[in-house]
């Protein structure tokens, strides 16, 4: 490992308790990389503009950075056991490249405001990411709603046989659901869409740092302007995150209970598509929807990681080792789940539906609901209306499409308002 920034001298340090500081920190941080160079590039800017690098200098530090992020993505760099994390690589290699240019870009900056704004960067991708993702299921959703909309489908409450349903009434529900998760990503990335960067360990520094240079540099929507409340940001920024990502996923597990369910040979309403299954190990005659079930099994990892963060946030004010947590809590529920969620588009717009099956579950009993509304629409009271429509002896096989037409009420299978649905997706 190279030399530590923070060691003093005639102290020891004991590997064991190294290794125990410094986690995952290396391996972690290969997925905030890139985003840490992004932001020590723009800290090299902003010390220019105050006077702490000449032209030159800050020319030499770009040019270096930019070979570092080409080496990282061509894998001429590795970030590995050498360095005790990303911020130490960086500062590493540019001191090799540049002497004791390279020492100056760690000047008004401390580790910990080096990886909350890097990783704050990377929420920001990430939960663009997200919006676009849900939008996608959302337009995919609404088509399938348009072009299926008068197709008849089982409507399930409590597992059980209910009513007569759409594939255009559940198409529509998922779209909904996702258009609401796309703007929750959107208000969400919004509010996080602030720069910790010069902050440093929580109380500024004695530099008059260009803050404001840095929050255009990087994009940001705005500073943030108190130094002590980027320390309380941290963690709850990243909880918001993981909530607006954990809106999504809950609504795919939901959906992918449906598809677990319809794909199963009891019901058999709908085929997936054949990359979406594998084989049995032991049982030839099968075909495992392993894909749903582990888009179903995505949001324990998304859960798991708000509550490593929860569980953190029990602390003062301040600066405090514990947070170096929240990193692998954050990639993990953003890998699991946006690594589910970018499969569903194509699966939506390939599964198919199997009209046999689907029309042969049509059966009696789930016309007499509309039968109790029509009777009570002619004048009888609603609760006489509902004894006569639950005697048996009163259903009969009706017809699907005439009980969808009937379904006139706002957002049921008549009036699906899919135009309302699309102005809101814009």
């Amino acid at each position: 490992m190279t030399d530590l920034l923070w060691q003093k001298p005639g102290v020891r340090v004991d590997e064991r308790i190294q290794q125990f500081c410094a986690g995952d920190d290396v391996i972690l941080d290969r997925e905030f990389f890139l985003f840490d160079i992004q932001a020590s590039r723009a800290h090299a800017e902003g010390l220019q503009r105050i006077g702490i690098l000449s032209a030159e200098e800050l020319a030499a530090i770009g040019r270096e950075l930019d070979a570092l992020a080409e080496d990282f993505r061509s894998g001429a760099f590795v970030l590995d056991g050498r360095y005790e994390d990303g911020h130490s690589a960086i500062e590493a290699r540019l001191v090799e490249r540049l002497v004791d240019t390279g020492r100056r870009i760690h000047t008004g900056r401390s580790r910990n405001d080096q990886v909350l704004v890097a990783t704050r960067l990377w929420l920001k991708d990430r939960l663009g990411r997200l919006q676009s993702l849900c939008r996608e299921v959302a337009e995919v959703a609404l088509d399938r709603a348009e072009a299926e909309r008068d197709v008849p489908l089982p409507g399930y409450t409590h597992l059980q046989r209910a009513v007569v349903s759409s594939l255009g009434m559940w198409w529509a529900a998922w779209a909904e659901a996702f258009i609401d998760n796309a703007a929750r990503a959107a208000d969400t990335l919004d509010w996080v869409d602030a720069n910790p960067l010069g902050s440093a360990a929580g109380y500024g520094v004695n530099l008059p740092l260009d803050r404001d240079h840095t929050t255009r540099a990087l994009g940001f929507g705005r500073m943030q302007v108190a130094a002590t409340y980027a320390q309380l940001s941290r963690g709850k920024f990243e909880m918001a995150a993981i909530e607006a990502l954990a809106s999504a996923v809950l609504d795919l597990r939901r959906l992918a209970w449906d598809l677990s369910l319809f794909t199963s040979a009891e019901f058999g309403f709908v085929a997936l598509p054949a990359q979406y299954t594998t084989g049995s190990s032991i049982m030839p005659n099968k075909r495992n929807p392993d894909v749903i079930e582990l888009m179903r099994a995505s949001y324990a990892s998304v859960a798991a990681g708000r509550a490593e963060i929860e569980q953190l946030l029990s602390l003062p004010s301040g600066y405090h080792r514990d947070l170096q947590f929240s990193k692998g809590a954050i990639f993990h529920a953003f890998g699991r789940g946006l690594g589910a969620l970018e499969l569903l588009p194509d699966l939506l717009r390939n599964l198919e539906w199997k009209a046999d099956a689907i029309r042969a579950a049509l059966e009696p009993s789930m016309y007499a609901t509309d039968l109790a509304v029509d009777l009570a629409r002619e004048g009888m009271p609603f609760r006489d209306a509902y004894v006569q429509a639950a005697d048996p002896a009163r259903w009969a096989q009706g017809d699907p499409g005439a009980s969808l037409q009937a379904r006139v009420s706002p957002g049921a299978g008549a009036d699906l308002r899919l135009d309302a649905l699309r102005a809101r997706l814009g």
